[in-house]
């Protein structure tokens, strides 16, 4: 993705910033894993915050919503799955812009889940021919493998439809939050578990404290 997002000019990257902020940079962040289990370990669980000595800190919507630089983020939106929604190859259709039969050949199943291959969207960035569902298709696997990482180098069905409201201006980032609290107190009670969530997002927040 990195290698992508740098052979691009800067009128594609000015595009993708209007409509989905600057998160390429966090592309570049890197995990230092060492750091992260560290911590990991200072997660107060109780009061869903980290602990260090007699200092509480918790990442809030405003921070991560400045964090992402996205213009096009209306804070009292949240995101909040409808009962009813598009099937998945219905929402892949509109977003890439691709055929039904396309589409339905590459959905595959991971565990309960469907989702799609990162291959194949990489196939439709790099060579999709409207420069507008180049940079969606590029967004949607951002989402789907850095923001909300689930089923390795695949981008999961869920992730489709809450990028479908991000052209509203829905705002992600409670979801963003709920996702990472999630996974730190998952971790905390494994003792030593995998983070499943936006490292690069929670590791910038947290160098901007210190």
């Amino acid at each position: 993705m990195k290698e992508i997002w740098g052979q691009w000019d800067d009128e594609v990257k000015q595009l993708f910033y209007c409509h989905y902020g600057d998160l390429p940079y966090l592309l570049d962040v890197k995990v230092n894993e060492h750091l992260f289990r560290a911590l990991a370990q200072y997660w107060n669980s109780a009061y869903s915050c980290f602990t260090f000595g007699k200092v509480d800190l918790v990442p809030t919507i405003e921070e991560y919503t400045t964090l992402l630089h996205c213009p096009k983020i209306q804070v009292d939106r949240i995101y909040a799955r409808p009962a009813n929604v598009p099937a998945f190859s219905e929402k892949l259709m509109n977003i890439t812009g691709m055929s039904e039969q396309w589409v339905t050949t590459w959905i595959k199943h991971k565990g309960d889940c469907k989702c799609i291959p990162w291959r194949n969207l990489r196939d439709l960035v790099l060579a999709h021919p409207d420069l507008k569902k180049r940079v969606d298709v590029f967004a949607l696997s951002i989402y789907g493998l850095v923001i909300f990482p689930k089923a390795l180098g695949h981008v999961d069905e869920a992730i489709a439809d809450l990028f479908d409201r991000l052209g509203k201006g829905t705002s992600p980032v409670p979801a963003i939050l709920a996702e990472t609290f999630r996974s730190l107190n998952a971790c905390r009670r494994a003792g030593e578990g995998r983070f499943i969530g936006y490292a690069q997002l929670l590791l910038s927040w947290f160098h901007s404290h210190f």
